[in-house]
């Protein structure tokens, strides 16, 4: 599913029309789409007191139509006018023919303001501004809207749909008008809109449904910008041969942990291997490695030299490379903390001939920070998966600019560096060299805790060793690691989540996602 901006949506439409699909059908398209979601989402609408914002663009045109529908299914409408529709208007006139009540704002008593409208209403349909509107909201918009947020601030009431975007939110950078009225659920219209998966504005969205409104798909096939669905990790996770053996699902090499961080290490080694890796190798200083054999028994060892306990030292590099033809992805960074060993061996790890395809994650990229275009040296793909802090250190823009502006840091990143960049976080962003990025449509404050990077980073690990290209590798593992969270969130809730409790549920969400099933969500 692609993902757009306004002037993409803009383009679609017109290049729709063209093709016999002028804006009138399109407009009855997504007013019945919506009143269809509404129906569907409220189990019903008989009988149901519904409000409908209708703002004087082509948002309020579908505001009309939905209005239509909904009446016609014996739903209670009426409509607030923010600004008079012109008389020869279709829609309008066909409300007006049904007798459904129409207020203009400002005209009437009580009863006909937006706050008596507010008042009645057990729905509110937000059709004010879609795509089209960027200045800031005043007058009977804004009233309207602020009236609505104080009473569902109150009481919770009433449900609130909104039409393509909630009104006031910048279609293509999240920001949000002071006025904005945030939304139970969003019905985007034909594709979702980039400001729904950034923030502020994506907190004001609610739940995202896309509806279909017709426009031929292969309109989309040159946007580059797509948010991450199963169908299309169904093709980057990789089959499972009846007479493979663990040689054919490649090895993983890990490269991190550190006396303060032995519990990175094993949570990446698990990953890994529960995306069906066939061997993971970890290499660790040699004074911890008893302490995590007792806990991951299923990988094997290279304990390395050490310079201080728990810190790799001299003959760590020499070690790691004489197993290095043998392996079919490296990880490196998880836990591998920031000491003059380790310093060292990341640098002289990355300068070595060849290397297997590569993940670098946290202390890596830390390391790789203090370096100076570091990319320069580093030729070739590599996943990097820094958090906001760490893109921080690698680009030198502040956390702050880096999280308001998420996909076009990613995508200037990885265009820079010429690497596959993992933006983590809120709808977690992976951008390719090539310019093709995708948005993973899951924001979990469950997954804000210690180790969850980790055991993304090793899933990523673990399908490259597979044989997946790494963004094919980088997009599968973002997908089941978020949905995983969604699987332990509906079970448990999103406080106290650990990293931990992601692992068991990785085979079961590939199962899912090779039978061709939508994995369930919390």
């Amino acid at each position: 599913m692609k993902v757009v901006t306004s002037t993409q949506m803009r383009d679609l439409e017109q290049r729709a029309a063209v093709l016999g699909l002028p804006s009138e059908v399109l407009m009855d398209r997504a007013g019945l789409a919506v009143a269809r979601e509404v129906k569907g989402l409220l189990g019903g609408v008989a009988g149901r007191r519904v409000l409908t914002l209708v703002g004087p663009g082509n948002n309020g045109g579908d505001g009309l139509v939905a209005a239509r529908h909904l009446h016609d299914w014996g739903a209670e409408v009426q409509i607030y006018m923010v600004k008079p529709r012109q008389e020869q208007d279709v829609n309008y006139q066909l409300v007006r023919e049904r007798g459904i009540r129409t207020v203009l704002a400002g005209q009437g008593d009580h009863s006909s303001s937006a706050d008596g409208l507010v008042a009645w209403a057990e729905v509110v349909v937000d059709a004010l501004y879609g795509t089209g509107k960027t200045r800031a909201l005043s007058g009977p918009s804004a009233e309207v809207l602020l009236s609505a947020r104080a009473r569902k601030a109150k009481d919770g009431s009433p449900r609130v749909f909104a039409v393509d975007l909630p009104s006031g939110l910048d279609a293509d950078t999240g920001v949000a008008d002071q006025s904005c009225l945030p939304a139970d659920v969003t019905i985007t219209l034909g594709y979702p809109k980039l400001g729904l998966y950034s923030f502020p504005g994506a907190a004001r969205a609610g739940r995202v449904v896309v509806a279909d409104i017709g426009i031929p798909p292969e309109l989309a096939e040159g946007i580059p910008t797509g948010v991450i669905a199963a169908e299309e990790v169904r093709a980057c996770v990789p089959e499972r041969r009846l007479d493979a053996n663990k040689g054919t699902f490649g090895r993983v090499l890990v490269v991190g942990g550190s006396a303060s961080y032995v519990g990175a290490a094993y949570l990446a080694c698990t990953a890994a291997a529960r995306v069906g890796a066939g061997l993971v190798t970890l290499t660790i200083a040699r004074s911890l490695q008893p302490i995590l054999a007792s806990k991951l028994t299923e990988v094997t060892y290279l304990p390395l030299p050490e310079s201080e306990p728990g810190a790799p030292g001299p003959g760590s590099v020499e070690a790691i490379r004489s197993v290095l033809p043998d392996c079919d992805a490296l990880l490196l960074g998880c836990g591998l903390g920031q000491s003059q060993g380790a310093v060292e061996l990341v640098g002289a790890l990355l300068r070595s001939a060849a290397l297997p395809p590569l993940i670098l994650d946290a202390d890596a990229l830390n390391i790789l920070a203090q370096s100076p275009q570091w990319w320069r040296g580093l030729p070739g793909d590599a996943v990097l998966t820094p958090h906001p802090g760490e893109m921080s250190r690698l680009t030198g823009l502040s956390v702050e600019e880096i999280q308001s502006r998420r996909l076009s840091a990613a995508t200037e990143a990885a265009r820079t560096w010429q690497k596959t960049v993992v933006l983590k976080g809120a709808y977690t962003v992976v951008a390719a060299a090539d310019g093709r990025v995708r948005v993973n449509p899951v924001a979990n404050p469950g997954l804000a805790s210690a180790g969850t990077g980790d055991v993304l980073a090793g899933a990523i690990a673990g399908l490259a060793a597979q044989g997946s290209p790494l963004f094919d590798a980088a997009i599968a593992g973002v997908f089941l690691h978020g949905q995983a969270g969604e699987v332990v969130r509906g079970e448990l809730g999103d406080a106290g989540m650990l990293a931990s409790d992601l692992l068991p549920m990785l085979p079961a969400l590939i199962r899912d996602v090779k039978k061709g099933g939508t994995p369930p969500q919390g």
